[in-house]
């Protein structure tokens, strides 16, 4: 019994739900909350975009919602009654040439590359994280052929801004 819970500790099956394991070899194993109990809400207000890209602060804001849900025990709630905030700001967006045919000097992929800046703040202002120039980068394939549009590389982009960002966040338990 007790090496089944070493396994399910090790492999990190009792972090999850507010269950953590020690593995302090005075005690042996102990349960007991691996992250603070304190957050358990988080708000997440639009973020600001000061790129061209529109629509891309609204796309971003969802996909953290949503990762948030997926991967944390949190629950989004509005800024009134929250106990931490996360905020940021879209400080770039861009396009990045990957690779050019060498037969038709024809772009053959490219890649959305994201930056911003956000922080998480609990209700007294005390900052739980914060990065400044956070970037993300994801390729798409606009050569004749595959013909996949610009979104299809901002899409992919949100989505891994998003990962990253709930993965700073999960981070700091």
């Amino acid at each position: 019994m007790m090496r089944a819970l070493a396994v399910l500790c090790a492999a990190g099956w009792l972090g999850w739900g507010g269950a953590g394991c020690s593995s302090d070899p005075n005690r042996g194993y102990a349960f007991g909350a691996s992250r603070s109990q304190a957050s358990r809400t988080v708000a997440v207000p639009v973020f600001e975009n000061q790129t061209f890209y529109h629509g891309l602060e609204a796309q971003l804001t969802d996909a953290i919602i949503k990762e948030i849900q997926r991967r944390t025990p949190w629950v989004v709630t509005p800024a009134s009654a929250a106990q931490t905030t996360l905020s940021g700001t879209i400080t770039n967006a861009s396009l990045r040439t990957l690779s050019i045919s060498a037969k038709t000097g024809i772009v053959e992929e490219q890649a959305v590359e994201l930056t911003l800046d956000f922080t998480w703040r609990d209700a007294s202002g005390n900052t739980l994280v914060a990065r400044k120039n956070f970037k993300s980068l994801e390729s798409f394939v606009p050569e004749r052929g595959t013909n996949e549009r610009i979104e299809l590389g901002e899409h992919a982009a949100v989505q891994e801004m998003a990962r990253a960002i709930v993965g700073e966040m999960r981070s700091m338990w």
